[in-house]
This record gives structure tokens, sequence and C-alpha cells, in this order.
């Protein structure tokens, strides 16, 4: 049971990116607030990406395997991250089922599976609403809807 709600609450903060991804207008992807060179919203997603490539690295480099990096200077389409970003869903579903199948231990990251979890999911949230602010302050504002709606798990 609790493999199951581990790994549900990890594909639940996909369809939450993934949702908000899908009512990202063209020009908002392309968005930043940043006056140095900092990253547009495509690119934040894509650090999303990379940063769970290297925990992967990290603590079970087979799962990393056949996934690729997402070159940090350039924005992705909203294909090309939504491809990235489901497979390495799909490779942290499977470190995390792994796991908890070993008692709650993953190699490499001492505090454990469900302290693993709560921080991939801190620092996607952080970045969701980083890239929310970045979309409001240019004027690419997404609708209450989805601003509600990626609250609303119970529905995801």
């Amino acid at each position: 049971m609790l493999a199951e709600q581990v790994i549900e609450t990890w594909k639940i903060n996909h369809r939450v990116n993934d949702m908000l991804l899908d009512h990202i207008s063209p020009e908002g992807m392309r968005s930043t607030l940043s006056t140095r060179g900092g990253r547009d919203v495509a690119r934040q997603f894509a650090h999303l990406h990379n940063v769970r490539l290297s925990w992967l690295e990290v603590c079970a480099k087979d799962l990393a395997k056949g996934l690729e990096k997402l070159d940090a200077k350039i924005s992705p389409s909203k294909a090309v991250l939504k491809q990235h970003l489901a497979a390495s869903t799909d490779a942290i579903a499977a470190l995390l089922e792994r796991g908890v199948s070993a008692g709650g231990i993953v190699k490499n990251f001492k505090p454990g599976v469900v302290p693993m979890l709560g921080y991939l999911i801190a620092h996607e949230g952080h970045h969701r609403g980083s890239i929310l602010l970045t979309l409001k302050q240019r004027g690419h504002k997404v609708s209450t809807e989805i601003q509600f709606g990626i609250w609303d798990w119970a529905k995801l």
C-alpha cells in the first residue's frame, strides 16, 4: 500500500507539471524575469528533468540509462519537454519503488525514500511557482482554472 501511495504521489506531481505545461502559450514558454540570461519558462521545465537525471546518476545509474539531459542553454519545445519529463518521471518512479522495497533506503540519499519524494516535489513546486510568477509578470498568466487546478490533487 505504501509503495502505491508513494508512486501515485510522484505521478500526480508529474500530471501537475503536464497540466501547467499544456496551458502555457508559446510566448509564455520563452518568458523570463531574468535580465542576465537566466532560464526562461521552457528551460525551467528542462531543469526539472535534468535534476531528476542528476539524482538518478547518483542513486541508480541503471535507471538513468537511455535518458538524456537537455541542453541548459537551449529552450526545448513542449513536445520535447513532455517526452523527456515523462521518461524521467517513470525512471524516478522506479527509483522510489525500489526504495520502498528496500525498506525506505535509497542509495546515496541518506534520509530515505519518503524524504527523497518530498525533496523532489518541493524542488519542482518551487519551480512551478517561479514559472507562474514569470508568466504573470510577463503578461502570459494561465487561467484561474489552471492556477487552482494544479492544487486539486484529488482530481489529478
